[in-house]
């Protein structure tokens, strides 16, 4: 087996090679004859050549040989494989971490002051996201919409995971391949150069083994950061509606990112979520809050 297909290449190595495959030479505005391609993408010798360095430091970049570069470099690099903004800030991170990826992870928890934001918003289900995605605190909207997070072990309580492996929550997404597919580009730029992490290598693992659309995603290296977006659903006791989307960032925690889905005031598709609100309360479904008991009485 060659050096460069050893798993630990790190996590720089993987991107650029991931995306050097996803790039034709039609697409990088390579013409004229050559040898006939064996596989889909850019040789690395054409990378290097677009990017202005050597074949030999393209090389060693890819093989993990070297484990970081200059910014100039990376911006040639970048361009070269014809990458977005998101993916350019994605290989800037893997070439440049900023955390100690030998140290164990802290546990995340959500602040109080949080909790009680999550429980104030009315008519709009809201979630706070680890580093993961796992989902760390929830408004009882968000469990009417996607399922009953209170009865989730810590584990499985994680939205890529959910949106994949659970029925119920896989089928309130009309617009599943879309969502699943944000998910999974979410989940890859906000790990980074986490990849080692046991955490990580669990639910990648699982989801990897378990569905064939992760697990081709993953490979990709798929990244975005996009803030937001609108969806379609559908609940079983609400029937269809739209919702538009916003992740923010939390102030006090840069890895926990707040999750909003709301309808405009006035429309068929707020009165459906007044509805699934009514059917929640009906229905007792547990918010963080309630479920931890910190919810104000």
């Amino acid at each position: 087996m060659q050096g460069d297909q050893h798993q630990d290449r790190g996590p720089l190595a993987e991107f650029l090679s991931a995306r050097r495959a996803l790039v034709s030479a039609r697409d990088a505005g390579l013409t004229g004859g050559g040898p006939t391609r064996r596989v889909p993408g850019l040789r690395r010798e054409e990378v290097a050549q677009l990017a202005g360095i050597s074949v030999d430091y393209y090389t060693r970049l890819e093989q993990g040989r070297l484990r970081t570069a200059s910014r100039t470099v990376l911006n040639s690099i970048g361009k070269a494989l014809g990458l977005d903004a998101d993916q350019r800030l994605h290989l800037f991170k893997l070439a440049n971490p900023d955390i100690d990826m030998g140290a164990a992870e802290d546990e995340q928890r959500v602040s109080p002051g949080v909790e009680r934001l999550l429980e104030g918003l009315v008519g709009m289900p809201a979630l706070v996201f680890g580093r993961y995605l796992d989902i760390l605190a929830w408004n009882s909207l968000a469990a009417a919409l996607l399922g009953d997070l209170a009865a989730m072990a810590p584990r499985r309580r994680n939205y890529v995971r959910m949106v994949f492996l659970e029925p119920a929550t896989r089928a309130v997404f009309l617009d599943w391949r879309e969502r699943a597919r944000e998910a999974v580009s979410f989940l890859r730029m906000n790990s980074g150069a986490r990849n080692g992490q046991p955490r990580l290598q669990e639910l990648v693992g699982e989801l990897s083994v378990r569905d064939d659309d992760f697990r081709r995603w993953w490979n990709q290296h798929l990244v975005s950061l996009r803030p937001f977006g609108a969806t379609r659903v559908a609940h079983p006791a609400v029937g269809e509606f739209a919702l538009e989307w916003e992740v923010l960032a939390a102030v006090e925690d840069d890895e926990q990112h707040i999750g909003l889905l709301s309808a405009a005031p006035g429309t068929p598709d707020h009165a459906a979520v007044l509805r699934l609100a009514d059917w929640a309360r009906e229905c007792g479904v547990r918010s963080s809050a309630e479920t931890n008991g910190t919810a104000p009485e």
